[in-house]
């Protein structure tokens, strides 16, 4: 039945050459849900996440970076804010897109589409475009420690976290007349508030007034796009290898940025966001403070560490992993970022439990299977109750399920898609899509 809903929400999803994570909310391609989704899609059908992938890496700047949004032209503007009209961005393709970024995740995604289903000639398309990807947050978003900073909220993945209030304090919002689309379709409650809101066009607008250059009254280093960096570079490791090309590079550049987040973001506990303009640590209770388990160069002792406090304060024995501890103010199991348990955060930590704590990483498998069996493909979840907040048919819900799913032999997956009819469909290729994808 779960494998069943999940592949009917990646197909209803669907849109020719990429897969929106929601068709009422977020009705355009987003980058690291594309990732993510990728990552399911090899599951059941390669060929889709090849397309995915590529599809999202044909609106890459000139500079390198893969914008957060890539707008698709059928949709009305007023179907989605910000759209097109605000942020003013034009890829070389021809695509209007965002101008901020969001967690490098991509790398992981090529390499682990490789794994389903090996096809070096889709690696080869893709490096260059990973590797300019990664040259150009190392060139314009490195700070002096050698960490990569972030311009955005947006650009961590998570919103709204409360590791984010108090940069978010210092923001003068002025920002007026735009009006809010996602309250059509979910609950205030469980959405980030109006001042959010206000704060995050503000701080846009003062990044797109610069040419997408110059970072403004938001400025911060998040761990878990650090650590996304990091993975980055060990998958373009793999990569390489499969190539024929040097992989020590890459490898010392994980390394590097392993070594750089232990010095700089770990507490002991748990490793924390840095706020660039002070230069001190937010001290906050987030999950994205687990996601460097994922870097294979982590230190023994940090990991256990990661995972002491992953159970301590996060529960994570006893329910799936919510965003924010429930001990910390600030948490609120049903908002947003702000405490509910979201599948690809711990999908992340997943990754990252595999080889250190099986049993650990088999106990988060199960709750968010259990999570999704009894709510169905939500958005997020109440890490307490399993009531399922946000989106319904949330596109990389469905995606990670089944690649935990196929992971841990929960069932089986290839023989239950094919009980249920569900063979994929022809889709369009690099091929269909045109050569301007990736020019």
């Amino acid at each position: 039945m779960i494998l069943r809903d999940a592949v009917r929400v990646l197909a209803g999803n669907w849109d020719g050459s990429y897969t929106v994570p929601s068709r009422r909310l977020y009705p355009h391609q987003w980058s690291w849900d594309s990732a993510f989704i990728a990552i399911g899609n090899a599951r059941w059908s390669p060929r889709r996440a090849r397309t995915e992938l590529l599809s999202l890496f044909g609106a890459q700047w000139y500079d390198g970076r893969v914008p957060h949004i890539v707008f698709n032209p059928r949709v009305p503007e007023d179907a989605y804010f910000p759209g097109p009209d605000f942020w003013k961005a034009t890829a070389p393709s021809g695509l209007r897109t965002s101008g901020i970024v969001q967690p490098p995740v991509h790398a992981l995604a090529v390499w682990k589409t490789h794994l389903a289903d090996p096809d070096p000639a889709f690696l080869a398309r893709l490096y260059p475009r990973l590797v300019a990807q990664q040259e150009f947050l190392r060139t314009q978003r490195r700070d002096a420690d050698g960490l990569i900073s972030i311009v955005h909220p947006w650009e961590s993945g998570m919103d709204n976290s409360p590791a984010w209030d108090l940069p978010l304090a210092a923001v003068q919002a002025t920002a007026t007349g735009f009006v809010r689309r996602d309250l059509r379709t979910v609950s205030a409650a469980e959405r980030p508030t109006d001042r959010d809101y206000v704060q995050y066009v503000e701080i846009a607008q003062l990044y797109r007034e610069s040419g997408y250059r110059e970072p403004g009254p938001y400025h911060v280093v998040d761990p878990l796009f650090n650590a996304a960096y990091g993975s980055a570079e060990w998958s373009l490791a793999r990569i390489a290898e499969v190539l024929g090309l040097d992989p020590a590079g890459h490898e010392r550049e994980a390394a590097a940025m392993t070594e750089t987040m232990v010095r700089h973001l770990f507490d002991g506990e748990l490793f924390q966001p840095r706020d660039v303009h002070s230069g001190r640590l937010l001290r906050s209770a987030s999950a994205a403070g687990l996601t460097p388990l994922i870097l294979p160069g982590l230190p023994a002792e940090v990991a256990d560490a990661l995972i002491a406090t992953a159970i301590d304060r996060f529960a994570v024995n006893d329910m799936p992993l919510p965003s924010y501890a429930p001990d910390a103010p600030g948490f609120d199991p049903a908002r947003y970022w702000r405490g509910p348990s979201w599948v690809n955060l711990s999908w992340l930590v997943w990754q990252g439990l595999g080889e250190r704590r099986p049993d650990l990483a088999k106990t988060l498998a199960d709750a968010i299977v259990r999570a999704v069996s009894l709510s169905g493909l939500r958005e997020y979840f109440n890490p307490v109750t399993l009531r399922g907040h946000g989106c319904r048919d949330f596109s990389w819900s469905a995606a990670l399920v089944l690649d935990v799913v196929a992971e841990h032999s929960l069932n089986g997956l290839k023989p239950s898609l094919r009980a249920c009819g569900q063979e994929p469909g022809r889709v369009r290729t690099a091929g269909d899509i045109g050569d301007h994808v990736l020019a």
